[in-house]
């Protein structure tokens, strides 16, 4: 916080600086030129008339010393008459004691600093998301310690067992693992400190969440096994009023064995439980360890634990720990919403990491995922921390999420971290007044704003103060601006407004040159996305034309505003062409710079009015810039005529901004490319270049918001020709590695996501005779054409057959009905009988639902026809009857359960209007189901089978909770039942 205090101080000391230097644009426009600051003598008219003889006297007397110094050091010096020195240089127009010298500003030093700048941002990414602790062995480590070495076993002996999804054996042989470690903890743990383990075995469970991926969903669970570890100190009787909960999940998805997500996380639970019961004894609170499954099937191992266990009651605090990649960093993404977690681990942690960037971009719903902090901070009310990996997030959830790729570090960094961490807060006296939300009001000027610099320091403020902050900085610049202008005139108002002009076209040439690339690339590439693989690839394919959009964008600007400057100048009738032409393009480039400060000023003004956090990215980068120009340029000078802009003022207002923020635009870079992967959720919906478009408008934004700056010191230079050569070489460059197959778009280590689902269509119209095929389509934008000619089995691919599975449709994919017939029976065809159907005042109707040996399952309800229903298990009832959301008109139940979950329902529908529904009969509108249902099984049919045995290396299955396994079969109940 002293931190930005300084900054709106240093902002201060600007205001009589920036004053000082506003007068000249209105001096011009007036044709006078401007008076020495210490000659205070009465100037009679007579003497305005001849300023030329004026300021020749003024500079007379330094004029040995001036003569001594470089001629670019000043646009205008004193000199001798023309008389005196008839040999002027060339280039110099020498006028009644005025000399101009023509800015020069040398290639070459404006492209050393740009590599600088270039390279330093990459160190700082580097050094800040990639540079990781030391492994620590056991002996290093110590009893009370964290070692990787330790947790890294753990690891191995989970990915040992393979995927092991909800209702797998794998899965209880990882379950069991798990057990056997935390009793071992249990028996070694400090004589003064009681660890307790618990085997949950949780009932079936409705979750229902009102926000987020699961919107318009109900989540049924049951049969699920989780392992719970409390440790808590022997003698502090109040230790198990105020607990502390860590928690993570065992259960990974059927097509990967989990190191990353979330084997690394449990190993690092388990570690930091044998850690923490050495040191428990002089615990004020108790530590609760939650092993958990059923994450990946809608977060309902937290659900379940949450509504169901009894030492859930006494939790005060939440802690998650997740992956959306493999290794690296593990940051914080989620933080509050009471801010007491977060200042402790601000205060605790070794190497803290975390962006408050992270937690705005995933409460927009921009990163389409979900997490159990989400159950515990909207269901129980609980305030925390949410961690999570995002190293090389393109494996998530593939076959390449395994322990090879683990990053060295990755658990060291981690298991640090949490353990100095939870030693802070459960020796604090301070957890017991952390309340539910549910308890206590938590005022949205109480949240905080956090991110970290470098890893090494995290700064951290509250909201309330952000605003206070932003606002005291927005309102003096706004006061600088307003009196600049007021003293600068009309010239100044107009000069601004051509500065921001120049803004303007440099984010429109900048979106447009990179867009261009954005839909080429899907038109000359096999692959409409081929820098998976090689990430690099970007600054080639999107970030040079980005940077030759933004720089013809200003220099257009720069032209634009030079015409206006120059009639201005006109006006100074005492001045030659020459002289005139120096000034104005000196002049041109202080307003270029200046309007760089505004296109962050109005990003402050509209994140703080909207209270989004990372509004904390435009104070950065408007503050320093600011400052080092008003304190290096707008400074006393015995003329006041501009100046070339110093170098000093550009590396010094840079400095800040580059530190704080240039290895967090690299990192959302690199995550959304990770993203693109299953960037499709509806395989053949979304057009082949609109991940190209997002990555490529991202890279503009940021080029166009951070390059401004820098580009302003090259209208004066020569370098302009030498960028535009080089950017069309590296785009050149990046092309041809991608059009030859030098960089292929995937590969083994970073494979394409595919999913091969046998498909059993048994709805209305193939009752008779089920349809059998393979489906085979991808979550990465493409076509499969490569993939299927290297598979063979008489694959189609194409637009004509359009796949519904229920939570998503496939609507570009390749199906071969050839061999289908074996693997299923028509035994396994799950059932939607009408029991009954009563119509009355309101038409009520009972439907049984068997889904045979399925324990995975999914059905949509058409709210359109259907006002609410409620579903019964055995008489239980698992869904009430009550309000109930929908997305596109459709509610889906989401089941996921145990071996021994239940596989017979009953079903209670309530129409929404039956008199509207009998007009209707008959009308196309009601040929659509009434009730959708897809019943999935982990199990290989022989010709599910040879396709996955031909896949192409560089392609991997792809799951999460919405997709099928490898056997699915499809049901529905239509309208006319």
């Amino acid at each position: 916080m002293l931190q930005f205090r300084f900054l709106v101080l240093l902002t201060q000391t600007n205001f009589c600086a920036t004053l000082r230097s506003s007068s000249n644009l209105r001096s011009s426009a007036s044709g006078l030129l401007p008076l020495p600051e210490y000659d205070q003598r009465p100037i009679h008219r007579a003497r305005l008339r001849k300023p030329s003889q004026f300021v020749a006297r003024r500079f007379d007397r330094a004029r040995a010393e001036k003569m001594r110094r470089r001629p670019e050091s000043s646009s205008v010096v004193a000199g001798p008459s023309r008389a005196e020195e008839p040999g002027a240089a060339a280039g110099e127009e020498v006028d009644g004691g005025l000399r101009a010298v023509a800015p020069r500003r040398s290639p070459f030093v404006w492209l050393t600093l740009f590599g600088a700048i270039m390279y330093c941002s990459w160190a700082v990414y580097r050094y800040q998301f990639e540079s990781l602790p030391t492994p620590l062995t056991a002996e290093q480590a110590g009893k009370r310690g964290f070692s990787e070495v330790e947790a890294m076993k753990h690891v191995k002996a989970l990915t040992d067992v393979g995927p092991h999804p909800v209702g797998s054996d794998a899965l209880d042989d990882a379950i069991q693992y798990v057990l056997a470690a935390s009793e071992k903890i249990k028996k070694i743990a400090h004589w003064e400190v009681d660890v307790e383990v618990d085997v949950f075995h949780a009932q079936s469970g409705t979750n229902r969440l009102v926000s987020g991926l699961f919107r318009g969903r109900t989540l049924v669970y049951s049969d699920l096994h989780h392992i719970v570890l409390k440790v808590s100190p022997k003698y502090v009787a109040e230790a198990g009023d105020g607990t502390i909960l860590v928690s993570s999940h065992i259960d990974t998805v059927f097509s990967a064995e989990g190191a990353g997500d979330c084997s690394s996380c449990i190993a690092v639970m388990l570690e930091l439980a044998r850690a923490v019961s050495q040191w428990a004894h002089g615990f004020k609170s108790a530590v609760i360890f939650l092993f958990n499954t059923g994450e990946e099937e809608g977060l309902n191992g937290a659900h379940s634990f949450i509504t169901q266990h009894p030492w859930s009651k006494s939790i005060h605090l939440a802690i998650d720990l997740e992956a959306m990649g493999i290794g690296g960093k593990s940051g914080i993404f989620q933080a509050g919403p009471n801010p007491w977690a977060i200042e402790n681990f601000a205060l605790a942690a070794k190497y803290p990491s975390g962006h408050v960037i992270a937690q705005d971009l995933f409460a927009s719903g921009a990163i389409k995922s979900a997490t159990d902090f989400q159950v515990y901070k909207e269901i129980a009310g609980l305030s925390g921390l949410d961690f999570a990996y995002t190293d090389n997030s393109a494996v998530y959830h593939t076959k390449n999420d395994k322990l090879e790729l683990l990053k060295s570090g990755s658990l060291q960094h981690l298991g640090e971290n949490m353990l100095a961490f939870l030693l802070q807060i459960a020796s604090s006296p301070d957890l017991s007044g952390v309340q539910r939300t549910k308890d206590e009001g938590i005022s949205a000027s109480s949240s905080a704003i956090y991110y970290d610099i470098l890893g090494m320091y995290m700064v951290l403020y509250h909201q309330g103060f952000a605003n206070m902050l932003h606002n005291s900085v927005a309102l003096q610049s706004l006061l600088i601006w307003s009196t600049s202008l007021l003293m600068g005139g009309y010239p100044a108002a107009v000069s601004l407004m051509l500065s921001c002009l120049s803004i303007i076209l440099m984010w429109i040439f900048s979106l447009s040159f990179s867009l261009l690339s954005a839909f080429l690339l899907p038109l000359l590439s096999t692959s409409p996305v081929p820098y998976i693989a090689n990430p690099w690839l970007v600054i080639g394919l999107f970030a040079t034309p980005a940077l030759l959009g933004a720089l013809t964008g200003q220099h257009l600007g720069f032209l634009i505003l030079q015409m206006y400057l120059s009639n201005e100048y006109s006006k100074r009738k005492q001045l030659s062409p020459l002289t005139q032409s120096t000034l104005i393009k000196l002049e041109a480039e202080r307003w270029l710079y200046k309007a760089g400060s505004m296109q962050w000023l109005i990003l402050l003004v509209i994140g703080n009015y909207y209270r989004i956090g990372s509004s904390y990215l435009a104070l950065v980068w408007l503050v320093p810039p600011a400052f080092s120009y008003g304190f290096l340029e707008a400074t006393l000078t015995p003329a006041r005529f501009p100046k070339p802009l110093k170098l000093a003022t550009l590396l010094f207002g840079l400095s800040v901004p580059i530190v704080v923020s240039a290895g967090v635009f690299i990192r959302l870079v690199g995550t959304i490319i990770g993203m693109v992967v299953r960037f499709d959720r509806n395989p053949g919906s979304t057009p082949e270049w609109m991940a190209n478009v997002i990555i490529a408008v991202f890279i503009a934004l940021v080029i166009s918001l951070t390059m401004v700056y820098l580009l302003s010191y090259v209208h004066l230079s020569g370098a302009k020709k030498s960028i535009v050569l080089a950017a069309l070489v590296l785009f050149g460059l990046s092309l041809t590695a991608v059009l030859s197959g030098i960089a292929p778009p995937f590969t083994e280590d970073t494979a394409r996501a595919v999913n091969v689902v046998h498909v059993v269509d048994a709805t209305i119209s193939k009752q008779e005779q089920p349809d059998s095929y393979v489906s085979f389509f991808s979550t990465t934008p493409g076509k499969l054409t490569k993939e299927v000619e290297q598979i063979g089995g008489g694959f189609t691919c194409g637009r004509d057959k359009v796949v519904d599975l229920v939570t998503f449709s496939v609507k570009y994919g390749c199906w071969s009905y050839d061999n289908t017939e074996g693997g299923w029976s028509k035994t396994d065809i799950p059932t939607l009988l009408v029991i009954n159907d009563g119509k009355g005042d309101k038409r009520i109707t009972e439907v049984s639902l068997d889904t045979k040996s399925s324990t995975r399952w999914v059905l949509a309800v058409n709210t359109e026809y259907i006002e609410d229903f409620k579903l019964e298990e055995n008489s239980e009832e698992l869904i009430p009857l009550d309000d109930k959301s929908s997305v596109d008109g459709w509610h889906i139940i989401q089941f996921s359960g145990g071996k021994n979950s239940p596989t017979r329902f009953d079903m209670t529908l309530v129409w929404a209007n039956s008199t509207q529904i009998a007009h209707d009969e008959g009308s196309q509108k009601n040929q659509q189901p009434l009730l959708k249902l897809r019943t999935d099984m982990d199990r290989l049919t022989p010709k599910a089978e040879k396709v996955l045995m031909t896949l192409p290396p560089w392609c991997s299955l792809f799951a999460k909770s919405t997709l099928p396994h490898t056997l699915a079969f499809l049901r529905d109940l239509p309208v006319e039942f």
